[in-house]
């Protein structure tokens, strides 16, 4: 006989669970397992850049900035474009609580690799630290959703107090890491973020029974008639990529690093238009939805060059702190650089709160290409105002309340962008294809990502006011135009929900 409370959706088992400020303590231990994760992500992101370019002397691999820069850009590509791969591993095989998992052992792997002092570990830790975020990232946010019903007024409530844990993680490591590093060098950096990794798995698996089985189901799981089809699909993709890495080798004239960034970079160009692409062409997506993809395109751009800015905190700007930023503010002096990559979760927040509430007396306006043009201007601000007091302070440094602010600008960008982001993607995916909506809105990031790659190693030697000012025009100019595509955006929108019968209340 079926036990009844096998049946019930894990929202319904913890429905009554108030004891986590009102939310079912499953939360609790989602909202644990995440600080601590990104604890050990940023952690480990703060002093990569540092740890790859510093001499073999003082501990590091050596490698000459604009190619370190180039690696760690290429790197966050990785993660993004696994977290496709994570995201359908879960649906598809062996669902989020198993990925999760997974994923968070493989982290963990991943920096004790790093924290042993031998090249080879290093490569060996930044692979798999890339591999397990792919599959951990994802699918810990789908579990938070799957512990309310679509109706429950707790819903949005929850994923703010769990994002607050990212955000306080990510505070946290960049200094303490920072610190650790500047006392015992890189390798026991990354210990600390394989022991926040530790605590992590331990707060995730001694929390399994709160979960009430959230994660457990396989949502989309393969069947006998699908598999042929699958694994000649895998097959061609995994052709596809070696082709591509073989003709940029041929290109290149060589096999090496160099080529790997390239590679990558140029399989996270293709793959958003391929995806667009087979969504568009798919004889599942109705003509109204085709006009909703088509609005979508300005925004993808807007929020790939938004990425292409913003991510630039682990490398360009970590460079831009250590070797060209005074150190020392008001009372502090001669801290680590990588305090600078605290600001952005410390202005987040203090402001989200505040945003939330003006979007809310705002009845949610300006309309989201609006939001997705402000946003991306700010970012590109913060690049003018970089190049601006860089040229000002001319071979002196640059003061520290210069980068911090710089931080503060782009956050005041993300937390215009970065929110309804994904509620656009989910709003304007056709309906056959909303479940893979998380997956085309982690390739913006990534494309945003291997333009940096290129970038850094296009302009090499380029000092910081051109190359911060050149990006910085560049992206307020396309900002410009998703404003002015804005009308044309919000048309194609409205057209599609009238064909369908659709009331919308803004946009």
């Amino acid at each position: 006989m079926t036990n009844p409370s096998l049946a019930r959706t894990p929202a319904a088992a913890v429905a009554g669970d108030r004891r986590f400020f009102g939310h079912p303590l499953a939360l609790f231990t989602l909202f644990g397992t995440e600080l601590w994760e990104r604890f050990s992500y940023y952690g480990m992101r703060a002093i990569l850049v540092f740890y790859i370019t510093d001499t073999l002397a003082n501990g590091g691999l050596g490698f000459g900035k604009t190619q370190g820069e180039a690696i760690v850009s290429i790197y966050g590509t990785g993660v993004y474009l696994l977290s496709v791969v994570g995201g359908w591993f879960a649906d598809r095989v062996i669902g989020a609580y198993r990925a999760t998992f997974l994923g968070g052992v493989i982290i963990a792997s991943g920096h004790v690799a790093l924290a042993i002092p031998a090249s080879g570990f290093s490569w060996l830790g930044i692979c798999l630290v890339a591999l397990g975020t792919g599959f951990l990232k994802p699918n810990v946010s789908s579990m938070v959703g799957e512990l309310y019903e679509r109706q429950d007024p707790r819903r949005q409530a929850a994923f703010s107090i769990f994002y607050m844990g990212i955000n306080l993680g990510s505070f946290f490591s960049p200094l303490i890491v920072g610190a650790v590093r500047n006392a015992w060098g890189y390798h026991a950096g990354f210990l600390v973020a394989a022991v926040g990794m530790a605590f992590a798995l331990v707060c995730f698996v001694g929390g399994r029974s709160l979960l009430a089985g959230a994660g457990a189901h396989v949502e989309n799981p393969i069947s006998p008639q699908e598999r042929p089809k699958i694994v000649r699909l895998l097959l061609t993709i995994a052709l596809g990529v070696v082709a591509l890495y073989l003709v940029v080798a041929a290109a290149n004239g060589t096999f090496g690093l160099d080529t790997i960034v390239d590679s990558l970079s140029y399989l996270a160009f293709v793959v958003p238009v391929l995806f667009f692409v087979v969504i568009y062409r798919s004889p599942k997506v109705s003509d109204p939805e085709r006009s909703r993809l088509l609005a979508y395109i300005p925004l993808f751009v807007a929020a790939m060059l938004f990425f292409m800015i913003f991510e630039q905190a682990a490398t360009t700007l970590s460079t831009y702190a250590r070797d060209e930023t005074v150190l020392s503010f008001l009372w502090f002096h001669d801290f680590s650089p990588e305090v600078f990559q605290s600001v952005n979760p410390l202005t987040i927040i203090v402001l989200a709160p505040v945003f939330a509430w003006i979007w809310l007396r705002s009845g949610d306006r300006p309309a989201t290409p609006y939001k997705f043009a402000i946003g991306l201007a700010l970012a590109a601000f913060s690049f003018l105002f970089l190049a601006a007091a860089s040229a000002v302070s001319g071979e002196a440094k640059t003061g520290a309340w210069v980068l911090g602010l710089v931080y503060v600008i782009q956050t005041l960008g993300e937390l215009c962008l970065s929110p309804v982001g994904l509620a656009a993607t989910t709003l304007l995916a056709p309906r056959a294809f909303r479940g893979q909506a998380m997956a085309l809105w982690f390739l913006a990031p990534a494309a945003g990502q291997a333009i940096t790659a290129q970038l850094v190693q296009a302009t090499q030697g380029v000092a910081p006011t051109p190359f911060f000012g050149g990006i910085g025009a560049v992206a307020l100019v396309f900002a410009g135009v998703v404003a002015a595509l804005g009308p044309w955006v919000l048309r194609r929108m409205r057209a599609a929900d009238v064909v369908e019968g659709v009331h919308t209340s803004g946009d």
